[in-house]
Formats: structure tokens, sequence, C-alpha cells
């Protein structure tokens, strides 16, 4: 069977286009198999499906049994993860539109908990930060520059997200 290797970079907020870019793969007979860390994505070659691709944020291991169950009994194919970032898959009948939310809350909710997530781990990263600035050495300037610019796009990040969720709000 053909296997194919594309990377392809999407940000927390673009979910919605990385489900339309699966969707427009697997028109084309490439089927998502997985994808790792930095957004290397794993197709296999098939016959075009009419495939909607959908992502949820989860981050509860305990929970995770009865959460995939729910998809399950939805019709939906647990294809996998990344990070806490879920994959599911299902195919659809011509005009079929597939949503795993149906609701601007809930679809506002997803994105919260991705907020939470980022802003549990800002302190931890900004006390990182504070040690590396005891020291003076080359390397440790040439990390702590790396960092920082890394917290511009964590702040980033962190705006945009906050402004998605605003914008789901108001349509409620």
């Amino acid at each position: 069977m053909t296997t194919m290797k594309q990377f392809h970079w999407f940000w927390a907020w673009d979910d919605e286009k990385e489900e339309a870019w699966l969707r427009e793969m697997a028109q084309k007979g490439w089927h998502f198999k997985s994808v790792t860390l930095p957004g290397y994505y794993y197709f296999e070659k098939g016959e075009p499906r009419n495939d909607f691709y959908r992502l949820d944020f989860f981050i509860n291991p305990k929970a995770k049994a009865d959460y995939l169950q729910l998809f399950l009994d939805a019709g939906w194919d647990y294809l996998g993860e990344m990070g806490s970032w879920q994959y599911f898959r299902k195919t659809a009948s011509d005009g079929d539109v597939l949503e795993i939310f149906s609701d601007n809350e809930s679809k506002s909710k997803k994105y919260q908990r991705i907020l939470l997530f980022l802003i549990v781990f800002l302190p931890i990263y900004i006390n990182a930060i504070n040690l590396l600035n005891k020291h003076q050495d080359t390397f440790t300037l040439v990390l702590t520059f790396f960092m920082f610019m890394f917290m511009i796009f964590y702040g980033y990040g962190i705006i945009r997200l906050g402004v998605r969720i605003n914008q789901l709000k108001k349509k409620i």
C-alpha cells in the first residue's frame, strides 16, 4: 500500500483549517493515519472518500475510555492523538456536514481547555527563564534568547485563543 509523509503546520486555534485540509486529502484519496510533532502527517493511498475529520483537545487520562466511547457510539472512528489533540473521522453521505460539537458553547469550551493548559504551564516556563538568567555563560545566553522568542509565540497563542473564545461566545 502506498503511503505518504507530509509536513503541515497548524496553530491550536486553526483546528478547523486542519480538519478541512484532512478532508481535502481524503477526497483526493489520501487517508490520514497519524500525526507526530512538529506536524508530520502520515497518509495511506486509497479510493477518494467523503470523510470528515474532527479534532478535540482532551487531557483527562482517567476519563478517556468513557470519552472515546461517546464518539464511538456516535459512529466516529478514533484515529489517535498528538499531544492532547484527539483525531476522529467519519464518512458522510453527500450533502452531510458532520460535527462533534454542534454548538458554539461546546466549541468555546474546547478552546478554554487549551487556554487553561497553556496558562498552567506559564509560571513554570517563566521560572525556567529566571533560573537561566542567573548564569552568564554564552550557551545560557543563547538558550535564554531562544526561550524568550518562544515566550513571544506562547503569549501570542494565549491571545489568539482568547480572541477565538470571545468570537464563539458572541455567537452564543
